[in-house]
């Protein structure tokens, strides 16, 4: 492992003091990951968290630290960490057995469970993961059109396979990342959010050759930088009118904005969904749903009898019986109960109490989101705001993505954790349905006491 550079912050040394296990143990993890991380938004310096348990709203690391966790299983765990009925559920399949190689009998009930909530779902192939499956709904798109282009948003994260490994965090200029062939980035076109203008320009002059135009429904980062519904309607009727399949990414916001998705809020109909995450219930596992003439492409009697070669798809894992298992038991609590609706109201408590600990404290920053989901504004360019004043929708993408490596949202991330709350590091985070009073005050008493420390070391005025 690389040495640590030194440090003169009290923030940094108390994280340190406060978990040796985590860095005993990401010094292990040196000799066997590149950068000692498997996903790389794990990765902090002087070294990310090492977790032994987690339950409901909460989890503990390898020094015995209790966390209120807003990582939430990286968006996955709208019910929390072991769910009981899940969990159940799992163990219930695992004594039956992991993987038969063959169709079974949870994986149908999965696909009706999906089909009667999300409303654009007339079909439904499994994946093994939110990225497999984007790739899956370009591909199908491609393959439907005979057309190379595809239209992307700057910003937009749908997986790293290598038609979206660019302009992301970096590369807003369309040139590929390391790995990422040069014809390949050429046939990627990339907008704006927001910029209807700009987005009616692109498609008057290449929408004929569009085979898909991909998007995050809510914005960027589930709603970092926030779209506007008049830019996604217009974003479904350029589609429509230039005969370009519209794919709605809704690995992170499908069944945490509603039980039918953004899709259902927005009104609007996608001709492709990709799910994944809660789809389910924590476990590997993702989706392609939608169109049936679209998704027949992969059937071998369908794409005969209309003369075109069947789309190959495999996929060992492709709705593996425990997934499965998982899937339903989640899918059936979000659509029978009200926890969807018990996650937003938290979420809203939780953003009105930060930013009133920003405005005691005449912070310039700002907390926002919609649905379950919170978003610091840390305010890196210094702009004369307040919480009261702050408007995501007037600012652009540039404004809004965090750099990577920020100084000041690193020592807020680890000043979080060393007073027990675990913040994604955008940063922010994602609230569960067990997320409940208890939770929001151990976080708002953690907001403020690392406010406080960003403040003793100068980090904000």
């Amino acid at each position: 492992m690389d040495s640590i550079p030194p440090t003169n912050s009290p923030i940094v040394a108390a994280f340190i003091a406060h978990t040796p296990g985590s860095a005993a143990a990401y010094a292990e993890a040196c000799e066997h990951f590149p950068g000692g991380v498997t996903h790389d938004t794990r990765y902090v310096r002087p070294h990310p968290l090492a977790i032994a348990r987690a339950a409901g709203p909460r989890k503990w690391d390898v020094d015995g630290n209790e966390y209120v966790d807003y990582a939430g299983g990286h968006g996955a765990l709208i019910l929390g960490h072991a769910h009981p009925a899940v969990t159940a559920a799992v163990a219930e399949q695992l004594a039956k057995g992991t993987h038969y190689g063959a169709n079974h009998a949870l994986e149908n009930r999965w696909a009706a469970l999906i089909k009667s909530m999300v409303p654009s779902a007339e079909m439904i192939r499994f994946t093994n993961s939110g990225t497999e499956a984007t790739l899956m709904a370009l591909r199908v798109a491609r393959a439907a059109t005979g057309r190379k282009k595809l239209l992307r948003l700057r910003g937009h994260f749908h997986g790293w396979h290598d038609h979206v490994a660019f302009g992301v965090t970096n590369h807003f200029d369309g040139t590929p990342t390391p790995g990422i062939l040069e014809g390949l980035s050429d046939n990627v076109l990339l907008a704006d959010p927001n910029d209807e203008a700009g987005l009616s320009a692109l498609m008057a002059a290449h929408g004929s050759e569009i085979a898909a135009a991909i998007l995050e429904p809510t914005g960027s980062t589930y709603g970092q930088v926030p779209l506007r519904e008049s830019f996604v309607h217009l974003l479904r009727a350029e589609t429509a009118k230039h005969g370009a399949v519209l794919v709605f990414d809704e690995v992170v916001t499908g069944f945490r904005v509603s039980k039918g998705g953004a899709q259902e809020v927005l009104g609007i109909r996608p001709d492709l969904t990709t799910l994944a995450k809660i789809l389910a219930g924590g476990l590997p596992g993702g989706a392609v749903v939608g169109r049936r003439d679209l998704l027949e492409l992969l059937d071998l009697e369908r794409a005969a009898a209309r003369g075109v070669e069947k789309i190959p798809h495999q996929g060992t894992y492709n709705a593996n019986p425990l997934s499965a298992a998982a899937g339903i038991a989640t899918l059936e609590i979000l659509r029978d109960t009200d926890a969807i609706a018990r996650a937003h109201a938290t979420a809203a408590t939780l953003r009105g109490a930060m930013n009133a600990v920003l405005d005691e404290m005449s912070v310039p920053w700002a907390v926002y989101g919609s649905h379950t989901g919170v978003h610091i504004f840390t305010n890196w360019k210094r702009l004369p705001i307040t919480p009261a004043s702050f408007d995501p929708l007037a600012m652009g993408y540039a404004d809004l993505k965090v750099p990577r490596g920020l100084q000041t949202v690193t020592r807020l991330l680890l000043a979080m954790r060393t007073h027990g709350v675990d913040f994604s590091p955008w940063p922010g985070g994602p609230v569960s349905a067990v997320h409940g009073p208890a939770e929001v005050d151990a976080t708002i008493t953690a907001f403020r006491a690392a406010l406080r420390d960003l403040r003793a070391e100068g980090e904000i005025a």
